[in-house]
């Protein structure tokens, strides 16, 4: 053997030992804004490869959230989430989002939330050597979910009554301007206000009941708590002057609805899983009160086996005229509407009562965009969180149904929050959606 053999004898050797060495990526960036979609790759598997891909997430408290699903790598050796088909697992087919929102807990009817909006929830994808026991771990990546925009302020707001955070994009604006309601398990939910903010709307998360001294059964609701809310955020230098929107869940709806009607200055409102009467507690404005709907909790329908508590009758029907005095006058509005109902909601009849309102505002000539979701439950959050098909309510203190199946849910709150956000820049700024949102 020769000096010039001695020399490429060691490359031969290494090139005919590559390893294959698989790598999961995460595109097109490992750090995202939680209601992103993203690109999941991985490479280096041999052709035809039998994997199993796992997400996994600890919420706030500790709580395990997994997924996971079968794949085969192509001839390649490659697997892409956007065009690879899943053949078993948490899910099957296509579905390049399928191990977010797939996601369940160890943990029997644990909701998927955010109570800090300032650190990301953190997913780890891991992919394992076959469809058994995973027991083989060949790569993983950690996806960074934030909630948090580049430059968004958050603000906390204790002026006057008023109990709430405020959002600010980054920038002079001005933004349009929102106030975020959540439902009747109250709290201080900011969520989606830091994404909505994020998208570049003005938002702001607005308490009324379970928090600090707010009630958690208030007694009554006063209209001037919440006009105190538009006339704090109509003044924020940033945003645009042609009006507010209003947003809400499940009671939080009714009551964008009802502030819609009575105050001055909103000029559009979203309902998600509402109704179109004032629901459970009296509301009351100057010089009027609008009653609670007549509800029976005898008409509980609780499960000894499963231990949850079916709501869906403790109402009176909505369409016995004794009912009607409760119902919210929205013809009386200028405002915008649009409706949004799962045809799975296990909590109570919001697309029947969306129907109804729609109807009312339709017989006054007002065009109403109203959309409802099969196999969409109550709950229809940001997109990619996970279905939740049964909780704890916080203020009941009872374990409640909110339906929905797991990909049609997913569906649907993928569409819900691009046709909010369509919806608030039209009206708001009476403009198309910017081309940086589409």
């Amino acid at each position: 053997m020769n000096k010039e053999d001695l020399a490429w004898s060691p490359t031969v050797h290494q090139a005919t030992s590559v390893q294959h060495v698989p790598l999961v990526m995460v595109l097109p960036s490992p750090r995202c804004l939680f209601d992103d979609p993203i690109q999941i790759r991985v490479t280096g598997l041999l052709p035809q490869q039998a994997v199993t891909l796992r997400a996994c997430l600890a919420d706030e408290s500790g709580v395990l959230f997994q997924a996971h699903a079968h794949y085969r790598a192509g001839s390649s050796g490659e697997l892409d989430l956007t065009h690879s088909p899943a053949v078993g697992g948490s899910y099957s087919g296509v579905e390049p989002m399928g191990l977010l929102w797939s996601l369940q807990s160890e943990t029997p009817y644990k909701r998927l939330a955010k109570r800090n909006i300032l650190t990301p929830f953190c997913v780890d994808l891991e992919v394992y050597d076959g469809h058994g026991d995973m027991s083989r771990l060949l790569g993983k990546c950690t996806n960074e979910r934030r909630f948090l925009g580049e430059g968004v302020k958050r603000i906390s707001v204790r002026e006057g009554r008023l109990k709430a955070t405020l959002f600010l994009p980054p920038g002079s604006g001005p933004f349009p301007g929102l106030i975020d309601l959540y439902g009747s398990g109250g709290g201080l939910v900011e969520y989606r206000a830091s994404l909505l903010a994020s998208r570049g709307f003005v938002t702001l998360a607005l308490a009324y009941m379970a928090f600090e001294d707010l009630p958690a059964v208030p007694e009554i609701l006063e209209l001037g708590y919440f006009e105190e809310a538009v006339n704090f955020l109509r003044k924020q230098q940033q945003v645009k002057d042609t009006g507010i929107g209003v947003l809400g869940l499940s009671k939080g709806a009714d009551l964008a609805l009802s502030m819609a009607t009575f105050l001055p200055g909103i000029k559009a409102a979203v309902s998600i899983s509402g109704s179109g009467f004032n629901s459970f507690i009296p509301l009351q404005g100057d010089g009027f009160t609008v009653r609670p709907h007549p509800y029976d909790l005898g008409r509980m329908k609780p499960n000894e086996e499963s231990g949850l508590v079916d709501f869906t009758d403790i109402l009176d029907d909505h369409r016995d005229p004794a009912t009607w005095d409760c119902r919210i006058p929205m013809e009386r509005s200028l405002a915008k509407f649009l409706f949004l109902s799962g045809l799975d909601d296990k909590n109570w009849k919001s697309d029947l009562y969306c129907q109804d309102a729609v109807q009312r505002l339709q017989q006054y000539g007002r065009k109403v965009e109203f959309y409802s979701y099969s196999g969409a439950g109550h709950l229809l959050e940001p997109p990619y969180f996970p279905l939740c098909q049964a909780s704890m309510h916080k203020v009941l203190g009872v374990f409640v149904q909110w339906g929905g199946q797991w990909r049609e849910h997913a569906k649907a709150q993928e569409d819900a929050w691009h046709r909010i956000q369509a919806f608030f820049w039209q009206h708001l700024m009476d403009s198309d959606l910017p081309k940086s949102n589409l």
